[in-house]
């Protein structure tokens, strides 16, 4: 397996620090508002290349943080008189809410940043103690100075360092690109207490003392958007190479582009701002994760409707297949279709810097080759190919398996038994009934001669 290190710049060859064990995390969310379609992608994304490594023999432990203190959360809090955490609970349901819905669920643990104080505590104590960081007047701040390395990341000199949004100007600070660790209780703000005064943690220390409390000073792989390899990520790789010495945080550093609408950055501002929910609200978590992983991962990719239609003329299309397989009733023909080529390639694919536009190329190919050939195929060839594509949607997720065909089957097939009774004794009106029923369910019923072929239209 091989995949592009932001860090390098290189596509390199994966190897885990200790065998084959993974330790992953990836930047969560800031729960201040509903959750935008980019978020969808970035997670989407990293849910699919968790659940290829497990499948691929390796032991991941993927960690994600949910920053639930902020200055976001704050102004939302304030701006509708309610608790921040409040704000912040009333997100992270909503958050879990579309993340089940999208099918995201290879997570192994979500850490709120405001249960690791302590942590964040000990870790700006110790930079302070080895000269990275000083009090200024309204918070302690890291000294970017002592760190010669920082914009090795997003490939910058420090002295040319494109401020980020989230970096103003302040007079508290020895130098403008200086970033806040502490930051002190303005009033009516929620704080701790500290060594420095009451107060909260600067948005970068969570994410560093979050992994190291689960996985040391370096782990394997570390994940999130393009718009936080500045100044987010070089600020983790800031703090915690300052407390450990070592040469690196994250072995890998791997980042998915960002999603335009219509052409457009997304901004509330400009009116082309559209949330998960309500994307859930016209397409189905299967047809949002093969829009948003059917491209290179890196790149941007546009979010329209016309990209969502093809997305669902796709998935409706594979599970049409997917399921007259299933329905498969009698060995129509002994074609044994060689199916182990179709697995290789998507394997080389997703083992070649997560290929998944390669990969829903060869799913396609093969659900078009056993449309083709279904009343050909062997009973062999049927199995063979669901098996390919239970296993490949094991990490895509864009099948439904979550019908009982049997069930179903046995179901149908007893309606149809009393239809051709009914048709038999000429009663033609309930056999009618029964197919009109029948396509109302989403269920075709096609009569060749004295037999009938049936399928579920997605």
């Amino acid at each position: 397996m091989k995949f592009k290190n932001s860090l390098s710049g290189e596509v390199e060859r994966f190897e885990p620090i200790i065998g084959k064990r993974v330790n992953m995390y990836v930047c969560g969310p800031t729960v201040q508002e509903s959750f935008h379609i980019g978020h969808a992608r970035t997670y989407i994304i990293f849910d699919s290349i968790a659940k290829y490594m497990g499948l691929s023999g390796y032991s991941v432990f993927y960690l994600q943080n949910i920053t639930d203190i902020d200055d976001k959360i704050i102004k939302k809090a304030q701006d509708l008189n309610m608790d921040s955490q409040e704000v912040a609970l009333k997100y992270i349901s909503e958050y879990f809410g579309i993340m089940h819905e999208l099918g995201v669920d290879s997570v192994n643990f979500y850490a709120r940043a405001t249960d690791y104080i302590p942590e964040i505590i000990s870790q700006i104590s110790r930079l302070m103690e080895k000269g990275h960081a000083y009090i200024g007047g309204d918070g302690v701040y890291f000294r970017v100075s002592s760190f010669p390395d920082y914009g090795k990341l997003s490939n910058q000199r420090s002295e040319d360092l494109i401020q980020g949004s989230r970096i103003s100007e302040n007079s508290n600070k020895a130098d403008q690109k200086d970033f806040a660790l502490w930051k002190m209780q303005k009033p009516g703000e929620p704080a701790w207490e500290s060594p420095w005064g009451r107060g909260r943690p600067g948005w970068h220390i969570e994410d560093t003392a979050i992994t190291e409390t689960y996985f040391g000073q370096e782990y394997d792989i570390h994940g999130g958007g393009t718009d936080l390899i500045f100044p987010h990520h070089e600020a983790e790789i800031a703090q915690m190479r300052s407390i450990s010495g070592r040469e690196t945080l994250a072995k890998y550093w791997i980042h998915t582009g960002m999603v335009t609408l219509n052409g457009e950055k997304m901004s509330k501002s400009l009116g082309n701002f559209i949330t998960i929910s309500e994307t859930l609200k016209r397409y189905n978590g299967r047809e949002i994760r093969f829009a948003m992983l059917n491209g290179n991962y890196r790149s941007t990719i546009d979010f329209s409707e016309k990209a969502m239609e093809e997305a669902g003329k796709n998935v409706r299309y594979l599970n049409t297949i997917k399921r007259r397989l299933d329905l498969h009733g009698a060995v129509y023909g002994n074609l044994d279709l060689d199916v182990a080529p179709y697995r290789k390639g998507i394997e080389d694919a997703m083992d070649d810097d997560f290929n998944f536009r390669s990969v829903f190329r060869i799913i396609m190919d093969l659900a078009g080759t056993a449309y083709r050939e279904f009343s050909n195929l062997s009973a062999d060839s049927v199995r063979s190919i669901l098996s390919t594509f239970q296993w490949a949607n094991s990490f895509l997720g864009i099948f439904d398996m979550y019908r009982n065909p049997e069930v179903l089957k046995k179901s149908v097939e007893l309606l149809l038994d009393l239809r051709k009774k009914l048709r038999e004794e000429k009663n033609y009106g309930f056999s009618d009934l029964i197919r009109s029923s029948l396509v109302e369910m989403g269920i075709e019923v096609q009569d060749n001669g004295k037999d009938v072929e049936w399928w579920i239209r997605d």
